[in-house]
């Protein structure tokens, strides 16, 4: 037994001693949240402030693959209609063939809202949202070909491998619901990038986006894969779960740096605590009638693509940072474009539209943006037997809604015929940094270090479009 004594100290002293370590002991707790905030330690996915103000809270984008027309559904060509099946000259450096025939729209365009916005025929219930809308007419991007044009909206690179878009958001923000994915994409594609789409490339594996069924099941019976283990109670599968995390957090203390198996230690506890909320959120059935029917749920031909928007709604209610709605590889028509356009805009519209009324009725679209649009356009010239339109990424047409865009507008424009874009010109890479600035997010701040060089969404290019913004 010891006999040292301690020096007898005042109960001054005693408080003085004990409030300073009490104070060095919140200190540390703080420097531990900052440095969580930071994506410096601990949770990679803990919500993250934005490096500027932020309109926007979260993305709801959607996709539709193929590449829509935009000379058949927003961009009015009344010149098209004037001269079609006219011969247009073919000039050095065109995408044209020889001796194109100018097509003119088979879809009616009229006026709506009270910024009297030409929409086609195609979109009468979007129609209804035209003062919400902030249409960009004068995209341009990289790759004639899908694959190409693919990777490019979604990765900004149309032939690397590169982290998606979806990546990089919950890369520099975080997500607010730790129970979830930050990334999720719904009914993805498995052509022209395939998981490429949502991957993250050489950022962690943390930040992928997590696919709910694909384009080749119906959405009435999509699920996130082995989202449920019908062997193991939750109790049993955390024991397991423990082990492996213990053995994985040995190699990795041994290995000192391996972004991977950080990537699948972080993967494998979402995934647990995913099995509580997620089977939950993915349920529709405690959805209204009101609220399906709004959405074209119950509806055949709407259906599949209603359900995508109202899961869309309810993962962005939940805090989920970046959501992706699929609609297949259907609008690529190079032939038979009256007939396809048509089926194709009609799956979409009313779901589209009731996506937005319910953002809105819920106080959600002031801080959602909303993306709507596809990897490239169309030539407003004949193909496949008159009734098709060839690839055309020198100028189409997407739109935004909510979330800080500027509402009821049409930004830029292309020719008289629709061929190019020659009024305020939107590179792809100045869309995502509109779209980063909104969430903001500086995107030649947000980079990532691989292989010695820095890299970001953008690469080397892309400016922030000032007049896309509210």
């Amino acid at each position: 037994m010891s006999t040292h004594r301690f020096p007898p100290v005042s109960r001054r002293e005693m408080l003085r001693r004990c409030g300073c370590g009490f104070g060095y002991l919140g200190l540390a707790g703080l420097f531990a949240q900052l440095a969580d905030a930071a994506g410096t330690t601990g949770n990679p996915l803990l919500s993250k402030a934005p490096t500027r103000p932020a309109r926007a809270k979260r993305v709801i984008f959607l996709f539709m693959h193929g590449g829509p027309s935009q000379v058949d559904t927003f961009d009015y060509k009344p010149l098209l209609t004037r001269d079609n099946g006219k011969v247009v000259p073919v000039k050095t450096g065109e995408i044209l063939a020889p001796n194109s025939r100018l097509l003119a729209s088979p879809f009616e365009f009229a006026q709506h809202g009270d910024c009297g916005r030409h929409i086609s025929s195609l979109f009468p219930e979007v129609a209804r949202h035209a003062d919400k809308l902030c249409v960009i007419r004068s995209l341009h991007t990289d790759g004639q070909a899908h694959g190409q044009a693919v990777l490019k909206l979604h990765t900004g690179h149309e032939s690397q491998v590169r982290p998606s878009m979806g990546s990089w958001v919950i890369y520099g923000l975080g997500t607010e619901n730790q129970n979830l994915p930050g990334f999720v994409t719904i009914s993805p594609s498995t052509l022209n990038g395939g998981p490429q789409n949502y991957g993250s490339a050489f950022l962690p594996a943390i930040y992928q986006g997590t696919p709910i069924g694909n384009e080749n099941l119906p959405m009435s019976q999509a699920q996130i894969r082995h989202i449920r283990n019908a062997d193991r109670s939750p109790s049993r599968q955390r024991e397991q779960l423990n082990l492996i995390q213990e053995m994985n957090r040995e190699h990795l203390e041994r290995a000192q740096l391996d972004a991977q198996l950080e990537g699948v230690i972080e993967s494998y506890e979402l995934a647990f605590r995913m099995q509580t909320e997620a089977p939950r959120l993915t349920d529709l059935a405690d959805e209204s009638a009101a609220t399906r029917a709004l959405y074209g749920i119950d509806t055949p031909g709407t259906d599949d693509f209603g359900r995508q928007c109202l899961l869309a709604r309810r993962f962005a209610e939940q805090g989920v940072r970046f959501i992706q709605v699929n609609h297949a590889f259907k609008w690529d028509q190079h032939v038979n474009l009256q007939r396809d356009h048509q089926r194709n805009a009609g799956e979409v519209d009313r779901p589209i539209a009731g996506l937005l009324t319910d953002l809105h009725q819920r106080g959600l679209l002031e801080d959602t943006l909303v993306w709507w649009g596809g990897e490239f356009g169309r030539t407003p010239f004949a193909q496949g037997r008159l009734d098709g339109r060839d690839h055309n990424p020198h100028g189409f047409t997407m739109w935004l809604a909510g979330g800080g865009a500027r509402p009821g507008i049409a930004y830029g424009a292309t020719d008289d015929y629709g061929t190019r874009a020659v009024e305020n010109p939107v590179h792809m890479h100045d869309l995502h940094a509109t779209l980063l600035h909104l969430l903001g997010l500086n995107h030649t701040q947000l980079t990532f270090r691989s292989a010695g060089r820095d890299y970001r969404l953008t690469d080397v290019r892309g400016e922030v479009v000032p007049g896309l913004l509210a």
